[in-house]
């Protein structure tokens, strides 16, 4: 495992840094989340319905969130601001279909509101970004639809339904709440917040993005959705100086065969952390069990500077 991590860190550079993990093996993480006040790093949990958490060098490691405490759910995105964690959970199998959001005070670990839907349709809310207002926005990875949260209003509403961003996975939002990014099977589209307009349109290839975050007035995502591996990777989209058109994108990062589908990823004090063994493709979402033991592996993050 050290020869791997070094051959990594000389591949990339010295603008990176290599985090071993110390949760259970079987943690299938998909959420990430940094806590910039206490320096906290939080996972969720795809297999175990559970959120854990840790120093940023991977020290002390705790449980969060116990297993389905609260309802939670199978995790995926998650976001703090403030004091308050916000995770989104679902079930993973269609006839069980189950989705919720739950808010948890970081000091203490509380229960502070939780929103969730359960009808008959099927929804997979996957991403979610929060406005200066308390707005939460939230991706549908099974519709065309982006749904809203005004806090403290217990509502869900719809927010925007359009094919031009059918299966939406990650979101993210500029900061100054003007205009949200969100990343689908057609590209990254950028809405006028207030309008709910489409403002741009999609440029070619810049699809099989995952998580993706606003930065000093770029975008960076991981891209791990195409089967030729060499297209995926951790990219930057460069913006226009007003944030409404995407001017080119650099990959900053390329996922060799020991990059197995890192997914989300956040960005504290200019660098960008994401786990980059989350082996995903060692978990039968159906079934939830693990397709073969013997090949489970510690967690390891990358600590890389935002260019």
């Amino acid at each position: 495992m050290c020869l791997i991590l070094l051959g990594l860190i000389s591949c990339i550079g010295k603008k990176s840094e290599l985090i071993e993990l110390n949760f259970e093996k079987d943690l299938m993480p998909e959420g990430i989340a940094i806590d910039g006040s206490t320096k906290k790093l939080y996972l969720n949990s795809l297999k175990n319905n559970k959120i854990v958490s840790s120093s940023l060098d991977g020290s002390n490691p705790a449980i969060f969130l116990k297993t389905n405490k609260h309802n939670y759910l199978a995790g995926f995105g998650m976001t703090i601001k403030g004091d308050t964690l916000y995770a989104l959970g679902n079930s993973l199998t269609e006839d069980k279909n189950k989705s919720i959001l739950l808010l948890l005070q970081l000091s203490s670990g509380d229960l502070i509101d939780s929103y969730s839907i359960n009808d008959s349709n099927f929804h997979y809310l996957n991403d979610l970004a929060i406005s200066s207002n308390n707005e939460i926005f939230i991706t549908d990875s099974e519709s065309n639809k982006i749904y809203k949260i005004q806090r403290p209003n217990k509502t869900i509403e719809i927010y925007l339904d359009s094919e031009e961003i059918s299966n939406s996975n990650g979101i993210t939002i500029s900061d100054d709440d003007e205009y949200l990014y969100l990343a689908s099977n057609n590209g990254i589209s950028i809405v006028e917040t207030i309008s709910k307009k489409i403002i741009n349109k999609p440029k070619e290839g810049y699809s099989g993005i995952d998580g993706i975050k606003y930065h000093k007035n770029n975008l960076y995502g991981i891209v791990n959705g195409w089967r030729d591996k060499s297209q995926n990777g951790l990219f930057k989209f460069e913006l226009n100086k007003i944030g409404t058109e995407i001017l080119e994108s650099k990959k900053i990062v390329e996922f060799t065969e020991n990059f197995k589908i890192p997914t989300t990823f956040d960005i504290f004090d200019g660098n960008i952390y994401f786990v980059i063994n989350t082996q995903i493709d060692n978990f039968d979402e159906n079934t939830n069990e693990i397709l073969d033991l013997k090949k489970l592996e510690s967690y390891t993050m990358m600590k890389i500077k935002a260019e």
